[in-house]
């Protein structure tokens, strides 16, 4: 993989941003255009793209790609197509004060393009991750340097090569390297910076861009929690949670992370998630539905948590149908397992798991739960499920949480009429449709003053007097 250097995305950089301002207002047709452009990537290499991630992650459903990666981002470019003209219309504001609101004064909110948007996709949805965001930034009217992750080399190298087939480098860029290469790309002066990946990294990510005061958008993670209730039909949530948790092996940000489950109802949850899992995967090894752990580090990460669990006597529940040897195999699965009421100093109940692993949580009074969750950082998602109304809306008013799924997994991230990001530590702004267009804009504030002398009629200019206090005292009603 080709290592670009500093002083090249720098240079690429200011050539973009020259570009922007020779360009002038970028037209709804350019904008168009350019998401058309970035959708017939999608299409004409949709196959090289599977292929390329399949070979990074040793094996990856072909299925889950064309579903999440591929489809998953024409979706959000088709969506900002029809929304653009509509979200490029200048917004009227209300005038005041009084008497600036009776005499045609006008107040309005334009949106204009920032310039150059940086973005630092991850490993896990290469590809989504890449296109996704550049549905808002190409409808603000944005040009764009991408940095994908290293750790997924192969996928990186098409997407370098494929840009440049219906991109000018002065419109996107794709530049590819290593972690040096990624902290020269946040160290930039990009006019707005998106990255998503790990908290730890993002601390690095944020100092670097504030240098040069650079604006940034943190996707991160976290443990996403899961509140089953006594209410909940607990057949129908153990296929909702387990598809969550198994889709791309559960390296996903917003992947449940652990399970509070009704003391009395425990046993009866993990017979349920078996039977979910055999019915969806009779067998894991050589199946091509299930996706393997990207590579050996975060293999015996996983593996690690996994017998730490085992030593301090937890119970641990593989769910492995076929009772197959996971012990020799040329990839990197695990299969899901289940670790039932772990004590909280364990390593898996501290780090966010991203992978196969399930803690689940006993409770016995639904306050347990909101208690917890508000005793640790807050998380990219929360998940209820259950019928009881009143319940509900104890556990989603009483807990914070970048976004909430009732009655299933992960869904929330696909509503492109949803602002998607996370809070605290889980994050910090938010994309996707609409939103995603206002983040990547700058809210430029116009005032059209009266044709009338309103600061000479109101007594607003010196010499002072009773007209200027009438105008005060109308203020302070």
């Amino acid at each position: 993989m080709k290592e670009v250097s500093e002083n090249e995305m720098l240079s690429i950089l200011q050539r973009q941003k020259e570009a922007y301002l020779q360009e002038g207002v970028v037209s709804a047709a350019t904008r168009k255009d350019r998401l058309a452009r970035a959708i017939s990537l999608l299409q004409d290499h949709q196959q090289r793209l599977v292929d390329a991630m399949s070979a990074d992650f040793g094996h990856r459903s072909q299925h889950q790609s064309m579903f999440t990666d591929i489809a998953g981002s024409i979706g959000p470019l088709r969506h900002a197509q029809a929304g653009l003209e509509k979200w490029m219309r200048p917004e009227k504001r209300k005038v005041g004060p009084f008497p600036l609101n009776l005499l045609g004064a006008k107040a309005r909110v334009e949106y204009q393009p920032l310039g150059v948007v940086g973005v630092i996709s991850p490993w896990n949805f290469p590809v989504n991750l890449t296109f996704t965001p550049l549905a808002g930034i190409l409808a603000a009217g944005n040009r764009c340097m991408i940095k994908p992750s290293e750790y997924t080399p192969a996928t990186s190298e098409v997407m370098a090569e494929i840009f440049p087939t219906v991109f000018d480098e002065l419109e996107i860029a794709v530049v590819t390297g290593g972690p040096q290469t990624g902290a020269d790309f946040s160290s930039l002066p990009f006019d707005h910076l998106l990255f998503t990946g790990a908290t730890s990294v993002a601390r690095h990510v944020m100092r670097a861009a504030s240098e040069n005061l650079v604006p940034v958008t943190l996707e991160l993670g976290g443990k996403s929690p899961v509140v089953v209730s006594r209410s909940a039909d607990i057949q129908k949530t153990t296929d909702s949670i387990m598809t969550g948790k198994m889709l791309n092996a559960g390296q996903i940000c917003l992947a449940p992370d652990y399970v509070f489950v009704p003391d009395e109802k425990m046993d009866e949850f993990v017979a349920s998630a078996e039977r979910s899992v055999t019915r969806m995967y009779p067998t894991l090894l050589d199946n091509p539905d299930y996706t393997s752990v990207v590579n050996q580090r975060h293999y015996e990460r996983l593996n690690g948590y996994i017998e730490e669990a085992k030593a301090k006597g937890a119970q641990v529940v593989e769910l492995n149908p076929a009772n197959e040897d996971f012990r020799q195999q040329p990839h990197y699965k695990i299969p899901p397992t289940l670790v039932v009421n772990p004590d909280d100093d364990l390593q898996l109940m501290r780090d966010e798991i991203f992978g196969p692993v399930l803690p689940l949580k006993g409770y016995k009074d639904i306050s347990e739960t909101t208690d917890y969750i508000n005793h640790h950082p807050r998380p990219l998602g929360l998940y209820y499920f259950g019928s009881d109304g009143a319940e509900e809306d104890q556990v989603l008013t009483q807990t914070t949480s970048g976004g909430v799924t009732v009655n299933d997994v992960v869904m929330h991230v696909a509503q492109e009429d949803l602002p998607f990001g996370g809070v605290g530590p889980s994050g910090m702004g938010s994309y996707h449709g609409h939103d995603g267009f206002k983040t990547f804009s700058h809210a430029k504030s116009v005032f059209t003053q009266s044709k009338i002398n309103v600061a000479e009629l109101a007594g607003l200019r010196p010499p002072y007097g009773e007209k200027m206090l009438k105008a005060i005292k109308a203020q302070m009603r």
